[in-house]
């Protein structure tokens, strides 16, 4: 690998890494952030997605604060439409809506929920070029467009 591309790679994983120990559990004082660790991994951006997946990964770490991580995925819809793979950003909505609900804040979220989805949704597929992206985006705009009225 050349010097160049380990340092392209290198620089977005260290911030990421940064992130995800500034936010682990051993750095919170108490599960009374709970609120704030949900409103992390709820965002539109990248990192935030970035850092609920790690979080998904390493569960048990996050178990005093009785995060919900069940998912049904893309509920009734593919969670591959035409070999698009949208099942993790699904699961990310699933994890949104469950928690949120929970708390009893889903009105006050919900729209930037779905936001998260389309943006996790488009990232998937930049992925791609020609038309096999512009039926990614297609797809992308549907499933956000569904879960905008019917979630």
């Amino acid at each position: 690998m050349s010097r160049r591309l380990a340092a392209a790679l290198s620089t977005p994983l260290l911030s990421v890494s940064a992130l995800l120990v500034a936010a682990s559990p051993a750095q919170l004082e108490t599960p009374a952030d709970k609120p704030r660790v949900l409103s992390s991994w709820t965002q539109t951006s990248a990192i935030s997605y970035a850092i609920w997946v790690a979080a998904r990964g390493n569960q048990s770490q996050w178990s005093a604060y009785g995060f919900d991580w069940s998912t049904d995925y893309c509920s009734t819809s593919p969670d591959n439409p035409l070999g698009f793979p949208f099942e993790i950003s699904c699961a990310r909505h699933d994890f949104g809506y469950r928690n949120y609900k929970h708390a009893g804040t889903f009105p006050a979220n919900k729209s930037r929920l779905d936001s998260a989805l389309y943006e996790d949704l488009k990232r998937v597929c930049k992925r791609y070029s020609g038309m096999k992206s512009r039926s990614c985006r297609a797809l992308a705009w549907t499933y956000y467009q569904a879960v905008k009225k019917f979630g």
